[in-house]
Order: structure tokens, then sequence, then C-alpha cells
């Protein structure tokens, strides 16, 4: 039998076995077709097909005549195999022996060079691209953009993109998702519309990107219509296309639409749970994302990583310091701990008052990322541990440079322990040694050092000399220390300045509210009242909670509803006689209604950190370490009377306001007083 030229390719497309195909390979050479350049490639490829590389490769090595399709066909073969290193060591070798690599090569090395993350291999190969005359070929063009996002380098894709004569959906895909993919949601939006008005639709990576968009700029509006536009196309909508779609919604706070979108879902896998988990937890429903987690594995899911960290995040929210004891036995047996969930477990125990456990699982990370240093810097600077928190610091410079993030946490810290001098100087090293340009955060942060220890004066000094217009966050700052200080002058001017931004925050409109109150400014602390009223915000009732016996319990201001009422006020009776006899009195000026002397000392009595404390005294053991989460800022008068309930009951009571923590003990509290 004599086998034709013509005859062989369709021949080796029907083989599925190598024993087969060896047979072929005989015949060939017994035919004399072995010695035809063009008859090596489709064997090559029949061998790869059946997973026989080392044939492939041996039948390559030992062909007479080796032309740029017999190359090509061992290129593939290992790419297919995913063995990206021996595609580019066969197209080093292909080039150093002179043979012109074709679209094909170039495509296929660029794709490895990209799995690899080899920019400098990619870049040399783009050059001989350029070189060969194939800067204009789509389909190498799509690989060298790939290229360039998959490696972060948008500016550079951006350029290969203009110069391109002709673009294809992919090279419009790759440029949109790889703006994405490097948190530059505006760019991929603003490249989207661009692609309209050139006349090209969208397919579903598209959607998917503009999707991922929407959720990291915050856009619903836009979101929606993306998800509008899927549905009037009918465009396929698989597991991805709706996680993404749960996940931007929940991240742009329309958690009941991404709740509905999930309920809707025919399938879900792990990554759509993570991302309904992480939606409610960002969003501080904290309650709701442990309840889906738990939700989770009693369908039969395994909670991975991501659903772990907002599972963390979420406990660290609300402070249940048994739940997030339990993930992080859970998570040490079943996953592997690496420095993202690390990094969670130390924010977890360190905002559940355990700063120490926070440290022993930092120490025994063996390599930390920058996050993972401004995480701990952040936790010890909430707990009021200043010098602690510059000691990291310090620490931290030698091993790897801090970015902004660092800087604001250290400043933050500085801020929370008084420590202004020491806050001066960092700031100005930021500034003149790091060549870091100081953004809102560290504005906000300083300003809030220097107003907190009463250098009000010098903290308006420094919003003065902004090179841009100070933000709401800077006016806060400067208005929460004249509040503490009493600065009235100064603090009736950042008082203005608040208003002019028409807050969202209620809690915002209340300090100013409360400010003009402790100026006895009653009109406009009544205007500002008023105005609340007329935008439909109602003040945020203040809460507090403590976890007894691995349970929350909440109180409200003179919560009468709890069954423990009578025991709890009983308590509170015995402790203010203790605390009179010990020197205390009450500080009605926090009180900020214009009312009675007497109504103001039994309001002070109520407050829902007291009801806390005793409930909480009432039902742990005597020496038990208790830890109140509350939704404001601590009062005043609560913050000296828990100095003497520390005394009298001889225990640490930790209150974790909305700024930081309060350790309470033998009559002393860690924030120095700079609450």
């Amino acid at each position: 039998m004599r086998l034709l030229p013509h005859e062989l390719k369709p021949l080796l497309l029907t083989c599925k076995h190598n024993a087969l195909i060896s047979q072929i390979h005989a015949l060939m050479v017994v035919s004399g077709l072995f010695s035809h350049g063009n008859s090596i490639a489709p064997l090559i490829s029949s061998y790869a097909k059946v997973g026989d590389l080392k044939s492939a490769h041996k039948l390559f090595d030992k062909s007479p005549l080796r032309r740029v399709d017999s190359w090509n066909a061992v290129i593939i073969a290992y790419s297919k195999a995913e063995f990206p290193v021996e595609v580019v060591n066969i197209y080093n070798q292909m080039v150093l022996e002179g043979v012109k690599p074709d679209s094909s090569t170039f495509t296929v090395a660029l794709k490895a060079c990209t799995i690899l993350q080899d920019l400098e291999k990619g870049e040399e190969i783009w050059e001989k691209v350029v070189e060969c005359g194939y800067e204009n070929d789509v389909f190498v063009g799509s690989s060298v953009l790939n290229l360039y996002a998959k490696c972060g380098k948008m500016d550079k894709a951006g350029v290969v993109f203009e110069k391109m004569q002709r673009r294809d959906v992919v090279c419009w895909t790759t440029m949109i998702t790889g703006f994405v993919q490097s948190g530059k949601g505006r760019e991929a939006v603003d490249l989207y519309r661009r692609m309209q008005r050139e006349g090209m639709v969208g397919d579903g990576v598209v959607m998917l990107g503009l999707m991922q968009a929407s959720a990291n700029i915050a856009d619903t509006k836009l979101g929606s219509s993306v998800h509008g536009y899927m549905i009037r196309r009918a465009l396929p909508m698989d597991v991805n296309i709706l996680t993404s779609l749960v996940d931007m919604y929940a991240k742009n706070g329309e958690l009941e639409i991404a709740t509905r979108v999930f309920q809707k879902m025919p399938f879900r896998n792990t990554v759509t749970w993570s991302a309904l988990i992480s939606g409610y937890a960002q969003n501080g429903f904290a309650v709701n994302a442990l309840q889906l987690l738990i939700e989770m594995q009693l369908v039969g899911f395994t909670p991975d990583v991501a659903s772990l960290v907002s599972a963390l995040l979420a406990c660290s929210d609300v402070g249940t310091l048994r739940l997030g004891r339990s993930i992080h036995g859970y998570a040490a047996r079943n996953v592997i701990m690496d420095q993202v969930l690390s990094t969670g477990l130390i924010d977890m125990y360190a905002k559940c008052g355990l700063i120490s456990c926070a440290r022993s699982i930092y120490d025994r990370i063996s390599s930390k990322d920058l996050i993972c240093w401004n995480t701990i810097i952040a936790c010890y600077g909430i707990h009021g541990q200043g010098r602690e928190a510059l000691t990291l610091f310090q620490q931290m410079k030698d091993e790897i440079e801090p970015d902004h993030a660092t800087f604001a946490a250290l400043l933050s810290a500085l801020s929370h322990s008084g420590l202004v001098e020491e806050g001066r100087h960092w700031f100005d090293v930021m500034v003149n040694e790091y060549k870091i340009k100081p953004s809102e955060k560290h504005y906000a942060c300083s300003v809030d050092l220097l107003a907190r220890a009463g250098e009000v004066e010098e903290a308006k000094d420094l919003i003065t000399s902004m090179e841009t217009k100070p933000g709401l966050a800077v006016w806060v700052a400067l208005l929460s220390g004249c509040h503490k200080h009493k600065k009235f002058s100064i603090g009736e001017l950042a008082a203005n300045r608040v208003l002019e931004f028409i807050p969202e925050n209620t809690g915002t409109f209340v300090l100013v509210a409360n400010f003009f109150a402790a100026a006895k400014i009653w009109d406009k602390a009544a205007s500002v009242r008023k105005l609340m009223k007329m935008t439909g915000m109602t003040k945020v009732p203040g809460y507090s909670a403590v976890e007894v016996n691995g349970r929350l319990h909440a109180f409200l201001m003179d919560d009468t509803s709890h069954p423990q009422y009578e025991q709890i006020m009983g308590l509170l009776c015995n402790l203010e006689n203790e605390m009179k006899a010990m020197g205390y009195v009450p500080k009605t000026d926090f009180v900020l209604q214009n009312l009675e002397e007497d109504v103001k000392v039994k309001m002070l009595g109520i407050h829902s950190e007291r009801l806390a404390i005793a409930f909480g005294l009432l039902n742990t053991a005597p020496g038990t370490r208790l830890l109140i989460t509350k939704n404001l800022r601590v009062c005043g008068d609560c913050h000296e009377v828990t100095k003497f309930i520390s005394v009298i009951v001889k225990r640490e009571i930790i209150v974790r306001d909305v700024k930081r923590f309060h350790h309470f003990k033998d009559g002393t509290c860690s924030c120095g007083d700079y609450w």
C-alpha cells in the first residue's frame, strides 16, 4: 500500500490511538513521505493530540527538514499541554536556527509569556514581531495586549492598541478587562462606550468586565444597565455572569437586589456564596453575613478563603469573639493559611479586643506583605498603643517601603495616643523623605491628632495650608476636637464648613447639632435638627452590645424591655452610690439638651453602655474581661464612670466605639483620655 501526500492529513485526523499513529508513521517512512517537509507537522500534531508529547518531540528532533509548520506543531503541542516554559525554550531554539516565526508562532509564544508573567521576554518577542512585519496581525496584537494587561502595564497596552489597524472584539475585550483588573474601572467604561461608537457589539466577557467595573467604581446605574442589556439581548448568563451580578449589586449596597439575583440562580458555586457574604459584611450587616456562612455549609458548600475572610470581617464588625475563634479553628483545619486569611485573623482578634492574639498570628507570618504591616500598625492604633505602632513602623521601613496607607495608619495611631510631636515629625518625613503627597486621609489624621490634643489653632492652620480644597473628613476632624475642648469660635467655623457639604451620614449632622448645643447656640442646634427632619434623616439610636456565652445582647438607652432590667438597674444604683463615695460627679454637660440638672443626671444613668456593662457583670464570672461594642462615640461621662467601675469590680472593661478601643483597668484608660 502506498500513501499519497494528500491522503495523510485526513487519515491522521481520524486517529485516536497511539498505536494507529505509529503504524501510519511507519507507512510514511516506507512510502518515502517522511522526507516531505509538509508531512511532518500533521504527524507531530497527531502524537500530541493523543498525549504522546515524547514521541512528538522525538519525531521533531529527527526531522530532516524542519519548516515553520513543524516548529509551530511542536510549540502548539506544548502550549496545549500547558508547558509554557518549553514553549518559550522551543521558540528561542527556532530563532537561533534562523527559522522565521509566523503569526501562529508569535501568538503562542506571547501566550506562554503571559502565563509565566515574563514581561521582559514578551517584549523581546514583540520586537521580533515588528521586525518580521506581523505587528498588524490581529491575533498577535491580541496576544501582546493580553500580556501587557495581565502584567498590569495598561499604558503600554494602550500604545499598542491605538496603533492597531484592525481590532476585533477580542482586542476590545482584552483592553476593557485589563483596565478592570488594574483597578481602572472608569477607563474600562470609557473604552466600552468608544467601542460602541465604532459599531462593535460586546459579548458576555465584555459585559462581565463592565459589571466588575461597576462594582469597583460604585456605579449601580451602570451595573443595572449592563444587566438590562444582557436580558434584552438574551445573552447567556452562566454562573460566572450571575455571580458577578450578585457581587456588583452587593458591593454597591443594593443587597436586596443582590439577594434576589442570588435566590433565582439555578446553580450556585462557592464564589457565589462568597460574593453575597462579602457584600453583607462590607455593608455592615454582619449578622446576615454570618447566617449566610452557616447556611452555605448546610446546603453542602465548603467555605473558601474569600468567604472565611468576609465572615471574619463580620465578626470584627460586631465583636463576636467566640464565632471568630470558631472560624479560625475551621480555617486551621481545612484551608491553607495564606497572608490574606492571616491578615483577616489579625484584624478580627484586634477588633474583638485581643490585640495579643492578633500580634501572635502576625509574628507567625514568615513573609509579611505591605497590607499585613499596615493592618497590625492600624490595630495597635485603635487600641491606643501608639508607641507600639511606631516601633512596628520603624521595623517595617527597614524591610519594605511604607506607602500612603501605612502613613495614614501611623498618623491615626499617634492621634489616638496623643503623640503630637511624633505626629508632626512623621507627617514631615512622609512628605519630604518619602515624597508622598498628603491625601485627604493624611490631612484628616493630622488635623484629628492636633485637634484631639487641643491644638485646634494649629490644626486650622494646617487646613489652610492644604493645596487642595479641604474635604468633609478634614472639617469633621477639626469640629470633633473643638467640641471636645470647647473651642467654640473655631468650632463654629468648622461646623458651618461641614454643613456646606450637606453630609449623607446622620452621625455627622448629629455632631454638628451637638456642637451647637454644647456651645449653647440653641437656635442653630434646632435648625440642624430641623434640616435633618426635612431631608428624611433620623438620628441613629445609640446602642451597646456585649457578648455573653457566645450570644450578643444589645441595649438601647433606657432599654426597659430586657428581662433582667430590674437587676441591671439595681446593680447600677449600687455602683453609683459607691462611685459617689469615691468622688464621682456626673458630667451633665454631656447631655446636649436644654434640661433641668436633675433630669440630665437621670439621663446619664440610663445610657446604653452602662446597661451593657451591668448586664455583663451580672452574667459572667468574677474577673472575666468584658468587651462592650458601641455604635457611636463613647459618652464622656460614661468614660469616667467606667474607670470607677473597673476599680470597684476589679475587672478589665473594654469599650469599643466607632473610633477606637478604650481599655479600662484599675481606674485608668489606655486612651489617656484622648477619647
